[in-house]
């Protein structure tokens, strides 16, 4: 659900202290700002330091589908920079986030330039198919009520919130449909099932139910 990429961090950090002449700079966004806007058209590459962003797919009819959640390490803008089209999504911060920003040419530069860069772009991109196949199997396979606990054990590994309209989006249903399985968690009461019972202590379920 949060994806990171330590080794892909460690090597920009890396970089960027062998190279200080390098076009590299870092950024602080706030949480909830758009640092990346569907359909427009890209000019920096983006790769997380701090923080936890949402890419998500604005719809015609103004529904939003978060597509993942992205963590340390994570790098975004590489496709359209790749492919020299527009964005396909949007990127925002969900906590306050740190990003090292690489101008699209130097991105491309480093591409053809930079053998362990390429590999580890090719890595990630590789992971990211992986890790898509891997989730929709989790959707096909486990309830929605369990997806719901897996997303509060995200926060409270993290140690951040995560709106009810964000989870319905990321669990692809509606903020109704998410309140009536919220709802059937909290009179269910039963955490520790052989379903639940890994998820989170119940205490700590409890206190975060209360905070939705």
């Amino acid at each position: 659900m949060l994806r990171t990429n330590l080794t892909f961090l460690s090597f920009i950090e890396r970089f960027c202290t062998e190279n200080k002449e390098a076009d590299i700079t870092l950024k602080n966004f706030k949480a909830g700002y758009k640092f990346i806007e569907q359909g427009e058209k890209i000019s920096n590459i983006y790769i997380i330091k701090d923080g936890i962003s949402k890419c998500f797919i604005s719809e015609e009819n103004g529904k939003d589908f978060i597509i993942e959640f992205l963590g340390k390490g994570e790098v975004v803008g590489e496709l359209e920079a790749l492919k020299k089209i527009t964005c396909l999504c949007n990127v925002a911060a969900i906590s306050d986030v740190t990003a090292y920003v690489i101008p699209h040419h130097l991105f491309l530069s480093l591409i053809n330039k930079n053998s362990e860069f390429t590999i580890l772009l090719l890595q990630e991109l590789s992971t990211r198919i992986i890790q898509t196949s891997t989730r929709a199997s989790f959707q096909q396979l486990y309830t929605l009520e369990y997806a719901l606990l897996k997303l509060l054990k995200l926060q409270a590994d993290e140690h951040i919130s995560i709106s009810k309209e964000d989870m319905a989006a990321y669990l692809g249903i509606s903020v109704r449909s998410f309140n009536r399985s919220l709802k059937q968690i909290i009179t269910k009461g039963d955490f520790n099932t052989s379903e639940f019972k890994n998820i989170l202590q119940v205490a700590h379920m409890k206190k975060l139910l209360s905070n939705l």
